[in-house]
């Protein structure tokens, strides 16, 4: 079941005119009005905005599309258990037994559209197919309604190599003359595997019509990981910070066995004894940050639909469908010392909180410290609040600082004919080295700031960046 438009389904979004959500700079949904314009998924926001001008532009919010969802899910999941949640918008249901059940297709699909409609849900689209990759393309090819593919090798044959999502290989294979499914699925698939590796391999499995394979040895059953809370938890912070050490746990247990799982079942048990249970799968093996997001997704989700009463006190996950053929490093990969770095992080974030354990991304910006955005570790990184890539004219030179205090701090600069020539650093005065300098920097006169100029000094002891304005002197930043 797939709802194309489901990111634009929200409060904030203008009907009637072009609209478009933005995640990482990137365009994940545009609504018709904006298509019309030229405005495509997977375009760059700036490249959307410049041929559509007035197309009005939202953030993702990945944790409000899972809350809003869940009422479809719910929907789906009282006719058909086992329901597995890709992402908000897209969901895989199981229908062997179910068909029979409900006395065939038409009637279950009958019921299922009826359930979904009341529970807010219009405009879904489903597939029906051998496999979650046939089916989700069967949805993606219905104008609306259903489509039942009664052959799946044969609906996969005439379908674009494009539909793999991986466009270096389908690049390669266009140039090879292989330009649909049916065409991958003909070659040898020793020859495939051995051209493109593993990637190939997959890819050639899915243009056979052949999903993920039974697993070569069994996993052993013990690794479901829960936690228990005394009090209840009733803050999502709070959750939050709990799953990624439960996230890290599942994944840790798996890795000994080179394990990682295509489904976890994430079960919440209420104060009140009340028992939630919902599936998420991912196309590709998931990684320790993608299940403490969808946990928290799913969390939020539950809380917001009143189904945690009294707060949190038991989270367990499960991993499902599980996959041991691991992941090729590249050359230069240390994956023991990035699990060894992770762990220190983690146990750092425990003793002094989550605020206290901070990561980096670049952003753009003149000043310093403005080209930094900080967040917290573990956290997906937000958009950068300005673009990194821009020229920034006016910016400094490099080589970058390595430490900016929060605030400027009072420098005792002592000037020799407008050169600097002494600076004081504590109780003792440092000859300059050399100095390069001033840049004027022109200050956000609309919020009262004025002009300042900038020089970069070294001493013997360091390199120092420092701003005159109003007849002082201010330590800007640091040189290592």
């Amino acid at each position: 079941m797939w709802f194309p438009g489901w990111r634009l389904r929200r409060p904030d979004a203008p009907p009637g005119e072009p609209c478009q959500v933005v995640g990482d700079g990137v365009v994940l949904a545009a609504n018709s009005p904006a298509a019309a314009a030229g405005v495509a998924v997977g375009m760059q926001r700036r490249q959307a905005e410049t041929l559509c001008p007035a197309v009005v532009t939202l953030a993702a919010d990945p944790g409000a599309e899972a809350a809003a969802f869940e009422a479809v899910a719910a929907a789906v999941e009282d006719l058909v258990p086992r329901v597995e949640v890709v992402a908000p918008g897209l969901l895989f249901v199981p229908v062997a037994g179910a068909v029979g059940y409900y006395g065939g297709e038409g009637p279950l699909v009958a019921r299922v559209a009826a359930a979904v409609e009341a529970a807010g849900g219009p405009g879904a689209r489903l597939g029906l197919a051998d496999g979650p990759f046939a089916a989700r393309l069967a949805a993606e090819s219905a104008t609306a309604g259903l489509v039942i593919v009664p052959d799946t090798r044969a609906f996969l044959a005439g379908l674009e190599v494009a539909v793999l999502n991986r466009e270096e290989m389908a690049a390669t294979l266009r140039w090879l003359g292989i330009s649909t499914l049916g065409a991958l699925a003909a070659l040898p698939r020793e020859a495939v595997a051995s051209r493109f590796g593993s990637a190939g391999l997959e890819a050639h499995r899915l243009a056979s019509g052949e999903d993920r394979e039974a697993q070569p040895r069994p996993l052993p059953e013990d690794l479901v990981v829960e936690e228990r809370f005394d009090p209840p938890l009733d803050d999502l912070e709070q959750a939050a910070f709990a799953t990624r050490a439960l996230a890290h746990r599942l994944i840790q247990g798996l890795g000994p066995w080179g394990g990682a799982p295509h489904r976890v079942v994430v079960e919440a048990e209420s104060a009140s004894g009340l028992v939630r249970s919902r599936t998420w799968r991912s196309a590709d093996p998931f990684g320790e940050a993608e299940v403490a997001e969808r946990v928290r997704w799913q969390l939020r989700a539950w809380v917001e639909s009143g189904g945690v009463p009294g707060g949190l006190a038991v989270l367990r996950l499960a991993p499902a469908d599980r996959s041991d053929r691991g992941r090729q490093l590249h050359l230069g990969d240390d994956a023991a010392s990035e699990l060894e770095a992770a762990r220190a992080l983690a146990r750092a974030q425990a003793l002094v909180g989550p605020e206290a354990v901070l990561a980096a991304r670049p952003q753009g910006g003149r000043h310093p410290g403005e080209r930094v955005l900080w967040h917290r570790w573990g956290d997906p990184a937000p958009a950068p609040e300005r673009d990194p890539r821009a020229p920034w004219p006016g910016h400094l030179p490099g080589p970058s600082p390595a430490l900016v205090p929060p605030e400027p701090r009072l420098l005792e600069v002592e000037w020799d004919e407008g050169l600097p020539e002494r600076v004081r650093l504590g109780s003792r005065w440092e000859p300059v080295l050399a100095w390069a300098g001033p840049w004027r920097h022109t200050g956000r006169w609309w919020m009262g700031e004025g002009a300042a100029d900038r020089y970069q000094v070294v001493t013997s002891v360091g390199a120092f960046l420092f701003e005159v304005r109003d007849g002082a002197c201010y330590l800007v930043a640091v040189y290592d």
